[in-house]
Parts: structure tokens; C-alpha cells; sequence
């Protein structure tokens, strides 16, 4: 069977990692490399023996198959859209996009064109989701009561500083929910089912110099009649693991960073061990690679045998809307439920001048008043 060409279309900072997973997998090859930054991107084309273009246009008219976009999230629709025109698979960094709208232009160009579309949420792939998401599958926690996902994180302002798209809601779409706690978002609805209500407080307090939040708390209805909490923040210096709480009618168990380090059933299964992955003290962890490969063989293996990409578009798009509800409740100082009726009200608050200063909690805006539900 013939290797998958790949292009990556982006040369930041998640950009390597893709291309030291693709080098490793024996029915893919990295073809190219795409970016508006010409010494990043033929630099890392250089490193893997690939071919730079500084054009997309002529990137998408070479014999290249799929695109791994890993460009700034407001500009992935940009991207995806025109890959899809041109007939090929789109692989694309969280988040899909920063607004329902973008990222059902995607999901609707990809499906009229006839291109597989995946988006990137590795930590699906650990072993240690895998195995809870078959305990809930299977009913062993029983019907849930509550889950929570909390994201404590540490950014220093010099990471925000690092990149004029940092901390933008044109570029980033977001702060800690969207750009790191959506992992974690996306695992919570994935093991506890859809979202159907959600109220949320919003804050920019350790940081300078970004619009967007860098702490959020809020608490979640589930349509299985659980409810549960979203907490996130870039300030919990030095940094501590992220975790997934699920409590049901016949049992308890707990993600950490990734790892299943507790359950305990009333059927007497059990199991409890230190998070061996814990990163107390890390401020900006490595993003280790063994999950994006896993994800990136799945893909490959879906379009070599015309099958489902397991996280499909539709899927990335359930993170992104629980997020864009998170906004508008904190912006509106509301209780939201979904499914969102639209997500451009984020464009109307970016452009008022009161939040250039970082994200205020509960803003009302009269010429919002629309989007009251």
C-alpha cells in the first residue's frame, strides 16, 4: 500500500511534533512543509528532508495527499477549506476552529469534497482513557452523578509575550479553555456524554497584556442527569496535573494527566497508584508524542480503508461549542444551554475596546441583548 504524503502547513511550536511522529510511521512520508514564516518552515523541511513552499496554492497542486494544519487556530477554516477544494485529507491541531460557524465551513467542505477530517485530541488515545471510556461504556461506574475535569496550569507572562497571536481572540479564541483546558474539556464530555448547561465565571488575573481569560471555573449539566464542574488556569504556579473525576451509582475513577490512577467499584474491582505522569512543577510540560501517533495511524488507516476517523470533525466541534457557551455565559453573566445558537458574538465583544484589557467577568452589553436566550 502506498505511503500517505503528508504536508504540514504551519511551522510553530506543536509543528515538530507532528513531523518526529510522521517520520516514525512506516505508511506515511512528510512531503512538505507550508509556512508563512520562510526560515521556520524551510528550516524544519530541511530537518526531515522535505520539500519547503513558501505558496499554498502551489503546496495544494503538488502530489501531495493530506495536510496537517498547525497554523494559529483563528486561520485554520482558511486552510482546511481550500485543502478540501483541492481533494485532500485535513488533519488539524485543537481546536477545530474559534467559532461554530468556521468550523462547520470546514466539516461541510471536507464532506462535499470527499476528504477525510480528523482533529487532534491525542489524549483520547492514552491508555488510560481508553480503558475508562470502556468502563463507562461497559456501565461499571454505573449511572453518573458527576464529573469534573480541572486543568491547573502554569504560563508565565513570557509565554504569552512569545507570539503576537498569543492571547488574542482573533488568533487564539481564547485563553485557558480554549487553548489548554479543551483537552481536558473535550475528555469530559467524551467519558460523561453531551453537555446540555453551563454557567461560567471568567477572569484575566496573573497576566498582562492578553484579552483573553486566563482562569475560568464553572459548573456543567449533563443530559444523563449528572452534573459536574469545568475548572482551568495558566496561574497555578509551578504547575499541577490535570485530572478527570467521574463519580457514579457503582463506583469512582480518576484521570491524571492522562493516567487511570484510581477506580473503585462496589463489584470489588480496584486499583490505585501514584500518577506516575504528574508534572508538579513543570510550568510548560513536553508534549509527549506517543498519543499524536496513535491518532496519526488512525487517521492514515481511515483513509487508506475508506473508514471513520474516530475523531472526526463533529466530534472536535463538541469541545469548541462547550467552550463558546463558557464565553457567553461569563461575558453575559447567564446560564447557557446547548446546543449554541451561533458563536460570531465572540467577533462583536473582540471588538469593543473594554476587553482589550483582559477578560472581564460578567460584561453586559446592551447591543448583545440579542443573544439572551
Amino acid at each position: 500500500m502506498e505511503k500517505i504524503r503528508f504536508a504540514l502547513v504551519g511551522s510553530g511550536a506543536i509543528a515538530p511534533t507532528h513531523a518526529q511522529v510522521l517520520s516514525r510511521i512506516e505508511t506515511a512520508e512528510l512531503a512538505a512543509v507550508y509556512s508563512r514564516s520562510c526560515a521556520k518552515g524551510r528550516a524544519l523541511a530541511e530537518q526531515f528532508g522535505s520539500r519547503f513552499f513558501a505558496d499554498y496554492q502551489e503546496l495544494l497542486e503538488s502530489s501531495i495527499d493530506a495536510v496537517a494544519i498547525c497554523t494559529p487556530s483563528g486561520v485554520h477554516a482558511d486552510f482546511a477549506v481550500q485543502a478540501a477544494r483541492a481533494g485532500k485529507h485535513v488533519l488539524i491541531e485543537k481546536p477545530l476552529e474559534i467559532s461554530l460557524e468556521r468550523a462547520d465551513a470546514i466539516i461541510k467542505a471536507c464532506e462535499q469534497y470527499g476528504v477525510q477530517l480528523g482533529v487532534i485530541f491525542q489524549r483520547r488515545f492514552s491508555p488510560g482513557v481508553v480503558r475508562l471510556k470502556e468502563m463507562v461504556t461497559q456501565g461499571k461506574l454505573g449511572k453518573l452523578s458527576f464529573a469534573g475535569c480541572y486543568a491547573k496550569l502554569y504560563r508565565s507572562q513570557e509565554y504569552y509575550d512569545s507570539g503576537a497571536w498569543r492571547g488574542t481572540w482573533q488568533l487564539d479564541g481564547g485563553g485557558v479553555l480554549m487553548n489548554q483546558g479543551i483537552h481536558y474539556v473535550d475528555l469530559l464530555q467524551y467519558l460523561a456524554g453531551p453537555v446540555t448547561e453551563v454557567t461560567a465565571h471568567c477572569a484575566t488575573a496573573g497576566h498582562e497584556r492578553i484579552e483573553v481569560e486566563d482562569t475560568a471555573a464553572a459548573t456543567v449539566a449533563f443530559a444523563n442527569g449528572a452534573i459536574g464542574v469545568i475548572e482551568a488556569t495558566t496561574n497555578a504556579y509551578p504547575g499541577l496535573a490535570s485530572k478527570i473525576e467521574l463519580y457514579g451509582s457503582e463506583g469512582t475513577a480518576i484521570i491524571e494527566n492522562d493516567d487511570l490512577v484510581y477506580y473503585c467499584l462496589k463489584s470489588g474491582e480496584q486499583y490505585s497508584a501514584s500518577a506516575a505522569a504528574e508534572q508538579v512543577g513543570v510550568s510548560s510540560p513536553q508534549v509527549t508524542d506517543e498519543n499524536h501517533e496513535q491518532q496519526f495511524r488512525q487517521f492514515i488507516t481511515a483513509i487508506q480503508n475508506k473508514e471513520s476517523v474516530k475523531v472526526s470533525g463533529t466530534e472536535g466541534r463538541k469541545s469548541l461549542e462547550i467552550i463558546l457557551a463558557l464565553y457567553k455565559s461569563a461575558f453575559l453573566g447567564m446560564t447557557v444551554t446547548l446546543p449554541l445558537r451561533d458563536s460570531l458574538f465572540l467577533k462583536e465583544l473582540a471588538d469593543q475596546s473594554a476587553i482589550q484589557k483582559g477578560f472581564p467577568v460578567n460584561l453586559k452589553i446592551s447591543a448583545l441583548s440579542a443573544l439572551k436566550q
